[in-house]
């Protein structure tokens, strides 16, 4: 590395006269497999990608985890360090946001006649930012519904069969609810739906990147998402808080499980080889 005040960018004159900071943390350059800790001492993992502003460490289980890069934000062999880019580009392939492998110089893919329907504007979105990628390598186009309390008339006129399979995200899919009962009446060879057991797409952004450890409790009779928004002191419109929360969303890791695994599964299951189809 330089010394302060040469390299890339010339002598720094505002550096002539000054003193050198006591204790300056150690700055080590970003690689892959790399292990470090946070500084909390509660995630410790190898570096597997970074971006700009963030890390993403794997531990030994397998769990990942993304954090800012932020300075003496680390601990390398016990001591606080700073972790910065290389000045080389990283070796090894580049992850979509999803953690797929990413493809470059993709080429436009006609798009397949299976499809993934989910509920609304906010979860296609979602989608989108998080597996969009890898839905235009595959050539799946996603749809969103008003709701589904017509979905059985959605599915008819959709005429799912082989090489046409239709793959739908519910939310709120728990026993007993009405989510649950109308899932029910559509599933079929051809037809999988699959759900989140919460109330709003919202819920499946993991509330630490946003700032707090839960999402509120909203009593029964008042607006869900207004009721969040009055829990928490936002002071906006349902529509500015949602890019608020979209905006926070970097990869997966940013998603609760329940969802991350049922979108994987219905991306799977109108891509995967199909009976009787392409």
């Amino acid at each position: 590395m330089a010394t302060k005040g040469t390299g890339r960018y010339g002598r720094d004159v505002l550096a002539e006269g000054r003193r050198r900071p006591k204790n300056t943390v150690r700055e080590v350059p970003l690689s892959r497999d790399l292990v470090v800790e946070d500084v909390g001492e509660a995630f410790c993992g190898a570096v597997v990608d970074w971006d700009k502003a963030t890390v993403t460490l794997e531990d030994r289980h397998g769990r990942r985890r993304v954090f800012d890069l932020a300075p003496a934000a680390f601990l390398v062999d016990g001591g606080p360090v700073t972790l910065v880019r290389p000045a080389a580009a990283p070796r090894g392939p580049l992850r979509s946001a999803s953690g797929s492998v990413a493809v470059t110089d993709l080429r436009a893919r006609t798009a397949r006649e299976s499809r993934i329907y989910v509920e609304g504007a906010h979860d296609a979105e979602l989608v989108e930012k998080v597996w969009g990628h890898d839905l235009r390598v595959e050539g799946v186009a996603v749809e969103f519904l008003e709701g589904v309390d017509d979905l059985p008339a959605i599915v008819a006129e959709f005429t799912p069969g082989p090489g046409r399979r239709l793959g739908i995200l519910v939310d709120h899919l728990v026993p007993g609810s009405k989510e649950s009962r109308i899932a029910e009446r559509v599933r079929g060879e051809h037809v999988l739906v699959a759900g989140h057991p919460y109330v709003d797409v919202w819920q499946a952004v993991r509330p630490s990147v946003l700032g707090f450890s839960t999402w509120p409790d909203v009593p029964k009779g008042v607006p869900w998402k207004e009721g969040v928004l009055a829990a928490l002191g936002w002071r906006m419109e349902t529509g500015e808080a949602w890019r608020r929360i979209l905006g926070s969303v970097r990869t997966y890791a940013d998603l609760e499980p329940a969802l991350l695994g049922r979108v994987e599964e219905l991306i799977d299951f109108v891509t995967g080889p199909h009976p009787g189809g392409p």
